[in-house]
């Protein structure tokens, strides 16, 4: 096997001369490099050959087993070659590189960031949901000598992993968008959610790096002392701060931005294709990191209206039939709490009806969420709600207008013969469930 420091640059001259990189022998580009890295359930060591058949002008490998192929470079291990690489790579750029991790919101706010930053810089960033210990690094091994900035979003289930991935990108700043019960199976508790996160806030302290800081967020003020900080938000004195004009159904926000000639204060109107009030701190990150980054706020106000969202989020659809709040790409009690209470106060002429999905990985907590989230409807006089899951499920007794389906091919059998009309429907859920399934008819 060859040696790390050898094996890396022998890697890195084939990216510095144009090669991709490559995971997934269904996409192999000529002349690309493959890394076959091994999961639960795969060892891409078995596709090696099949990698350089069809084009691979490298396979970076670790199975001592494999035989020999002038092609083939032997290494201890695949995942962190594939890590050292794309961390030698990073460091070559003298940009700015902002890390977006946080319980929910953060890719929204990443695609936000990206269409104002690109009205000025030509920007990097995370694309889909390649925010993992794979994902980030292949994200960066897609930096070129035209990249002005990057936008790393960075995901976790589990404590420590947000340092691994700060280590990897190496940000010049970053922010939080919030911290809540998500993927608290993996955390393990809240407390450890907030450390987790907050492992961002450690490395730009450590490395004098800049925080932005949604100041309307109590802990995550608090985790951010002492640093460097931009500050965005609306309850509290703040650098750069906004307010909601309307929620319904698209969120319309103001924001205030200092003027170049007279340093005079002006007024701002934003209208988004966001659904719900609680992507006002999404926006506001947006804002912030804009003007900060001398993005003017003419500029940051067009790129900003001009996002639409795609993948189930925060998405207004008008069918056939019904209006469609589409939040389905994910779920857990913060956002699913978050999204219900803007749903109560959209306004509309038609009968409102929830379409909800299990929040996953919850862990011992997931009875108990489940049953806060009925608890927290059953005040409000919906039509109908429809759960879907197996923790809704297990929920008794409900109300009469209540329907439980273990899974989504329960629920579209039953709307098949009992497809409403006329309604506003919420689908919220997570991303497992699958609720964009049942979108056909309704």
């Amino acid at each position: 096997m060859e040696n790390n420091p050898s094996a890396i640059h022998k890697i890195h001259r084939y990216i510095l001369d144009g090669a991709t990189v490559s995971t997934d022998t269904r996409a192999i580009k000529q002349d690309s490099v493959f890394f076959a890295l091994k999961g639960e359930n795969f060892d891409a060591n078995q596709f090696a050959a099949v990698a350089v058949e069809k084009g691979a002008a490298l396979a970076v490998v670790d199975n001592k087993e494999l035989p020999p192929h002038e092609k083939f470079l032997f290494v201890d291990d695949v995942l962190q070659t594939l890590q050292e690489v794309a961390t030698y790579h990073r460091s070559l750029f003298k940009i700015p590189v902002i890390g977006i991790t946080g319980s929910n919101g953060k890719t929204t706010t990443k695609e936000l960031i990206h269409a104002v930053l690109s009205r000025r810089y030509n920007t990097l960033y995370t694309l889909g949901n390649l925010n993992n210990h794979i994902g980030v690094p292949l994200t960066l091994l897609n930096l070129n000598k035209e990249h002005q900035a990057a936008i790393i979003e960075m995901g976790a289930n589990h404590m420590g992993e947000i340092a691994v991935l700060s280590n990897l990108a190496k940000p010049t700043s970053g922010l939080i968008t919030n911290i809540g019960k998500a993927h608290i199976e993996g955390f393990g508790s809240v407390e450890n959610i907030i450390t987790g996160k907050t492992e961002l806030y450690k490395f730009l302290q450590k490395n004098n790096g800049l925080i932005y800081l949604n100041a309307d967020n109590e802990i995550l003020s608090q985790q951010a002392k002492p640093s460097r900080c931009i500050t965005y938000g609306k309850n509290t004195p703040c650098q750069y701060s906004g307010k909601i004009i309307s929620s319904s159904p698209f969120l319309e926000i103001s924001f205030d931005a200092q003027q170049a000639g007279d340093h005079s204060t002006k007024q701002y109107n934003i209208k988004s294709k966001l659904t719900g009030s609680y992507n006002f701190e999404n926006i506001m990150a947006a804002v912030a990191v804009g003007l900060n980054m001398g993005v003017s706020p003419e500029q940051i106000t067009e790129a900003i209206e001009q996002y639409a969202p795609v993948n189930s989020r925060s998405q207004w659809k008008q069918t056939e039939k019904n209006s469609l709040v589409l939040d389905a790409y994910n779920a857990n009690p913060t956002s699913m709490k978050a999204a219900l209470d803007n749903f109560t106060k959209l306004e509309t002429t038609q009968p409102k009806a929830l379409i909800l999905g299990d929040m996953l990985e919850l862990g011992t907590t997931a009875g108990a969420e489940h049953r806060e989230i009925i608890r927290f409807i059953n005040p409000y006089p919906y039509a109908f709600v429809l759960l879907v899951g197996e923790e809704f499920s297990k929920i008794s007794p409900l109300p009469e207008n209540y329907k439980t389906f273990t899974g989504t091919e329960q629920a579209m059998a039953w709307l098949k013969n009992h497809a409403p009309a006329n309604h506003t429907i919420l689908l919220k859920g997570s991303r497992g469930i699958g609720l964009e399934k049942l979108e056909q008819f309704l």
